[in-house]
């Protein structure tokens, strides 16, 4: 199971980004847990200036703007295959 971290004040692209995350891991099968991050000290700690950013079990793997859908299938393919 994936643990992924939505960073960012829970505006509505972050709100978005959560739900393009939670829809593609339903159409691949795969359990994901979701957190909102929204306190600034923890989302600067990752380096991110601009939100919404993303954090795949730890790592940052996207930051500013809504991801492409197709770039939040390979963050759950890459899941399914760990």
């Amino acid at each position: 199971m994936k643990q992924i971290k939505v960073l960012g004040s829970g505006c509505r692209n972050c709100e978005i980004t959560a739900n393009v995350i939670a829809q593609a891991a339903r159409e691949a099968g795969t359990e994901v847990v979701i957190e909102k991050v929204t306190d600034i000290v923890e989302i600067m700690s990752y380096g991110v200036m601009s939100t919404p950013g993303v954090v795949v079990d730890g790592r940052l793997v996207h930051a500013g703007g809504i991801p492409a859908p197709e770039l939040v299938r390979t963050w759950v393919r890459e899941s399914v295959s760990e």
